[in-house]
């Protein structure tokens, strides 16, 4: 166990290492607006800092404020997120700025439990809008958070446990700084981020230069390769798929308007079917168009959190029925848009590369 001033000795040294080396200019940064916070908050979930600072300057350029956010339809949401990954998140950002205006009257909620209310805001991140916006003398521990403390205090069990999440949050509460300000919270709540994204880092921690390492356990025992304790590994499934990019005459390309709930939920994709149907039927039967097969493009493989996809595109042009191959019905989600158009629509990634692997394949330069 640590000794009593342990919570104050722990505080202290965070606050003073970050204030001379934690970043300090990062674009959501200087500012109290919860707004801001919450945008970068929910970006920076699962997601790399640099990765996330584009798309956060072209989502504030868009939508300054949450009256912004609300007002536009969820589409011009995810046509921003596109790339950012677990689209969830931007949806739950529209629900959530919908439900600020119409239920708060456009103002943010000001304390974490409140936050916690609405869509896509957990408990950790409810605490860092808290904490940085009103100063609200609250906790985080996210990732960072929890392989700090796990290698701190030599927590031998994995974090993702519920029972040993309950203790690290219990440990995370414990370590607050006592006394301060606004300024106070928010410093100690940036130098936890900081520490973990800078120094204690998941491989090789930079443990000669971290404020903590004289009474860390792992540091002292040798231990930081092997705390925290890996999440139990186990295979994920594979599942195959074919997904049908088919052309019009005019180089237009089919796409569908995915249900919003689900993988991909509310993004265009390609229309997907099952390994062992055949793509030029599926077209006839489905969407009234005669195809050919242009070719077999390359398989592309795409990781989730818990499956493997292969994906087989098919490059199909429609040949009859013209008229079903230019029209777009809105109210049934199905849209022919040109590869440039579709780039700048609310797509998944491997959308995206299939999009571009066409492109590729339609230049005239692939073909001389």
């Amino acid at each position: 166990m640590r000794p009593e001033n342990a919570r104050v000795t722990f505080a202290d040294r965070l606050i003073r290492w970050q204030l001379e080396h934690g970043r300090h200019s990062l674009p959501w940064q200087g500012t109290r607006d919860p707004y801001a916070i919450w945008i970068s908050e929910v970006m920076l979930q699962q997601t790399q800092v640099n990765a996330v600072i584009p798309y956060y300057l072209r989502f504030m350029a868009r939508f300054p404020d949450v009256a912004a956010l609300a007002v536009v339809p969820v589409e011009d949401v995810l046509a921003l997120w596109s790339g950012l990954g677990y689209y969830s998140r931007g949806r739950n950002l529209h629900r959530a700025a919908c439900i600020i205006m119409e239920q708060h009257g456009g103002i943010f909620p000001r304390d974490a439990a409140a936050l916690q209310q609405l869509p896509g805001i957990g408990r950790s991140t409810a605490a860092a809008i808290a904490a940085f916006a009103f100063g609200e003398h609250c906790t985080i521990l996210d990732g960072n958070v929890k392989r700090i403390l796990a290698r701190y205090f030599g927590i031998s069990e994995y974090p993702g446990k519920q029972v040993v999440e309950e203790q690290l949050w219990q440990l995370a509460e414990e370590l607050l700084p006592t006394m301060g300000n606004h300024r106070t919270i928010a410093a100690y709540t940036q130098a936890l981020m900081d520490l973990g994204a800078l120094v204690c880092v998941r491989r090789r921690p930079d443990c000669h230069h971290c404020p903590l390492q004289a009474d860390c356990f792992a540091c002292q025992q040798n231990l930081t390769a092997n705390l925290p304790v890996p999440k139990p590994r186990k295979t994920l499934p594979v599942r195959e798929t074919i997904h049908l990019i088919l052309l019009n005459q005019k180089n237009q390309i089919f796409l569908e308007k995915r249900p919003a709930e689900g993988i991909w939920g509310g993004l265009l994709c390609f229309p997907e079917i099952p390994i062992d149907q055949d793509g030029i039927n599926f077209c006839e039967e489905h969407l009234r168009v005669r195809a050919i097969t242009l070719a077999h493009l390359p398989h592309l493989p795409h990781s989730f959190t818990h499956f493997k996809l292969n994906i087989q595109p098919l490059l199909l042009r429609c040949t009859g029925n013209l008229s079903a191959c230019e029209k777009n019905d809105e109210e049934k989600n199905c849209l022919w848009l040109t590869i440039e158009q579709a780039l700048l629509r609310g797509i998944p990634v491997p959308t995206r590369k299939l999009l571009l692997m066409t492109q590729s394949y339609l230049s005239p330069k692939t073909h001389e």
